[in-house]
């Protein structure tokens, strides 16, 4: 006998939009890839204002205003305003104005985005130590140098507040990964000893600023687990993992429970399907067809005939199903301190999909 699964990757009987009035979508590698977008975005978040949910778009990237990102949005046939973008910068500059009084200078590391969300806070934006910075504000643009990071240092080893936007150590871009945000933030860790205040995803205040703008049951849509599924799940709301940007399957099956997504999608079309329950059986997991089962320390994932799935031979959505059914059984046998790795025959999902997959 078997029954629904505890846990994450649950199941909806009806297309995974409907249950929500709300989507909390992450940009980078989910709607586009550095100045590429991602396949099918355009097409699914028309589809999603079209059945009434609400579009919020909330990025960690502070290198646009959000009146930018609302017109590259445009340009990839996205209609938004800027009222429907939250950015780190944003946030930033407003936990800078609740530490300082107004007109306060602000040294900045980051582009023009960062300077102008101090602007619109009452904060002055500077760029020297010589300017005599009450705080420090981080945040990521493509121009940032040596020098800047040697200024920031200098101040924040004088004990100013010090906001990151944020601290993702990697970043999805058209060539690939690339070095995020955090990656900076840690060379200036490494020169000061010091600790930021982080304002973006996973930690609250990005977060608060989108439920304040949202309307009925949230869902966050993003490819981070320890960016957006976990400050989803730290701020009690569900999430969708998409694994067109910076997640694999096989970090996936890594994740700790406090990372681990309510749902599972290839790319955005997977917010208009139904997904069958994960359930447990004696010796495994099973969903859609497929059965996940310990043998000797290794997971196989085969249908009912005992066929492993085979990559490129079954719908997009069939292999999800496959994937949710593996983590299952992967994260059990984890969770109760035992071995666990995908079997040498589906090896081949833990760097699925590649972007043939999803055209």
């Amino acid at each position: 006998m078997s029954q629904e699964a505890d846990g994450p990757l649950r199941g909806c009987d009806r297309p995974l939009v409907k249950h929500y009035g709300t989507g909390i979508f992450d940009l980078d590698g989910v709607v586009y890839l550095g100045g590429r977008p991602v396949p099918h975005a355009a097409t699914v978040l028309a589809g999603v204002e079209r059945d009434g949910v609400r579009r919020l778009f909330l990025t960690n990237n502070s290198s646009r205003t959000p009146g930018e990102v609302a017109a590259v949005l445009l340009g990839l046939g996205i209609a938004a305003d800027e009222e429907q973008v939250v950015t780190s910068a944003e946030t930033s500059a407003r936990m800078a104005a609740e530490l300082l009084p107004p007109g306060s200078r602000v040294l900045v590391v980051g582009g023009a985005a960062v300077e102008t969300a101090l602007r619109h806070q009452g904060l002055t934006p500077v760029r020297s130590l010589d300017a005599g910075p009450a705080a420090v504000v981080q945040g990521f643009a493509p121009e940032v140098d040596w020098r800047q990071l040697a200024e920031a240092s200098y101040v924040i080893a004088r004990g100013v507040p010090w906001i990151a936007s944020d601290v993702d150590l990697r970043i999805a871009r058209e060539h690939g990964i690339a070095p995020g945000n955090g990656a900076l933030v840690n060379a200036i860790r490494v020169a000061t000893g010091r600790d930021p205040l982080v304002a973006g995803k996973p930690e609250d205040a990005i977060f608060t600023e989108a439920a304040r703008r949202s309307s009925g049951a949230c869902l966050v849509v993003g490819d981070g687990l320890d960016t957006d599924v976990a400050g989803a799940r730290r701020n009690g709301l569900d999430s969708a993992l998409v694994l067109t940007g910076v997640s694999t399957v096989g970090a996936l099956l890594k994740a700790p429970p406090s990372a681990r997504p309510s749902y599972l999608i290839a790319d955005l079309r997977g917010l208009f399907s139904s997904w069958p329950a994960v359930r447990g059986q004696r010796d495994g997991f099973a969903c859609g067809g497929w059965t996940a089962r310990w043998e000797a320390g290794k997971v196989a994932v085969a249908d009912d005939d005992g066929v492993p799935v085979r990559d490129g031979t079954v719908p997009v959505d069939s292999v999800v199903n496959a994937v949710r059914a593996l983590c299952h059984a992967v994260w059990a046998a984890q969770d109760a301190g035992r071995r666990a790795e995908a079997d040498q025959d589906v090896r081949w999902l833990l760097e699925w999909p590649g972007q043939e997959d999803l055209r």
